[in-house]
């Protein structure tokens, strides 16, 4: 496991690209009525040379591959329509859209030429429109790309996210509000990875009328903590969001990384335990809710950490240990299936031993791993 795991900031360093265009896909072996064996997760990885999607079983056995042409970040998925997007990694203009249940080839579709990707999005409701965190590079601004789904993903029209830097995004409950994680962190292609403006950087958690891009609230937590890039977002049935930050101070200084929000309530942390955030290097990679809504796990890959909170306490109960997990999705009630930089995927739970379920050899689980249970 140690031999593969990755320094995520130089996943692209001599990796070679690959072009998407037809290609042969490998597919699941038939299940007993005559259809495809459900997938449970789907993961953008490092595959040998290239970059692939994958997409899993319950127990980790892999299902699909779809080939990509350089790094992905995060899926997004709509179960009615029966359809899931995968986006590049910043600052990617590719994105990926596949079919859950048939293997027909999979559509590339892009942003326009002064725009690209931050490697999250999200379908409305009904799974008529796509919503992407955008950067407009040239003038520093954070957008949210709309894109017609039906209309062959089609950009049909943006709006401001409320920041600098969004990353994550997710819709609401009520289907019709955006939370969007502005990172606050400018940053420019033609500078690679570089973050411009760490002195001024002002992050914030927006809620946004996705009907009219109009924005209906914005929250910070003040200049103290103006170097805590919020960045990953999940959401509970009530609509309250759970988020984690990247410090981009000195890790002496880190505060608490995780925290809570909503539409009419400020930002609040989560309190750890002393010291801590310095232990966790400063960074937490993903947040998911389990589906009882009871457990929020946080991964901590710098620091080979899972922690797991109590939602009605909002105190930490467990932890889990492995070297650069990162994706963290929802197993069973109230388990998670954790992926790692080493191609490793695991069953974890608070108060119960973690179980490994597979490993794939020559493989980097990326940042991000997605559930498809609804």
């Amino acid at each position: 496991m140690n031999s593969m795991a990755i320094d995520r900031r130089r996943f692209l360093q001599g990796s070679a690209a690959m072009s998407l265009g037809p290609c042969a896909l490998s597919w699941p072996v038939r299940a007993g009525d005559g259809g495809f064996a459900p997938a449970a997760f789907a993961s953008a990885v490092r595959r040998g040379s290239g970059f692939a999607l994958l997409l899993l079983s319950e127990d980790g056995s892999l299902l699909r591959e779809i080939p990509l042409e350089a790094r992905g970040h995060d899926t997004t998925v709509h179960h009615e329509a029966g359809i899931g997007v995968m986006f590049a990694r910043r600052p990617g203009d590719f994105a990926v859209a596949f079919e859950l249940a048939r293997a027909s080839p999979p559509q590339v579709f892009r942003t326009p030429a002064d725009r690209h990707f931050y490697g999250h999005g999200v379908f409305s409701q009904e799974g008529r429109l796509l919503y992407a965190t955008e950067n407009d590079f040239e003038n520093a601004r954070g957008l949210i790309g709309v894109y017609d789904v039906k209309g062959g993903f089609s950009r049909v029209g943006e709006f401001p996210s409320g920041g600098v830097g969004p990353h994550d995004l997710h819709l609401l409950p009520d289907g019709r509000t955006l939370v969007v994680a502005n990172g606050g962190i400018e940053t420019h292609p033609d500078a690679g990875r570089a973050k411009l403006n760490v002195p001024e950087m002002r992050p914030s958690l927006a809620f946004i009328d996705r009907e009219d891009g109009r924005l209906l609230a914005r929250h910070e937590l003040g200049w103290d903590f103006h170097k805590l890039s919020i960045r990953h977002l999940d959401v509970d049935h009530s609509g309250k969001v759970w988020f984690g930050g990247q410090w981009e101070g000195s890790l002496d200084e880190a505060p608490d990384l995780l925290g809570t929000a909503s539409l009419d309530q400020p930002l609040k942390l989560l309190e750890m335990q002393a010291a801590l955030p310095a232990r966790l290097k400063g960074y937490i990679g993903s947040v998911s809710l389990d589906r009882s809504g009871r457990l929020l796990a946080a991964s901590a890959p710098r620091a080979g950490r899972v922690l797991y909170f109590d939602t009605a306490t909002e105190k930490l109960v467990s932890q889990s240990h492995i070297v650069d997990g990162c994706g963290v999705a929802p197993r069973g009630v109230s388990g998670f299936a954790i992926s790692s930089g080493g191609g490793e995927l695991r069953a974890a739970a608070p108060g119960s031993d973690d179980v490994g379920l597979a490993v794939h050899h020559n493989t980097a689980f990326d940042n991000h791993m997605i559930s498809f249970a609804s």
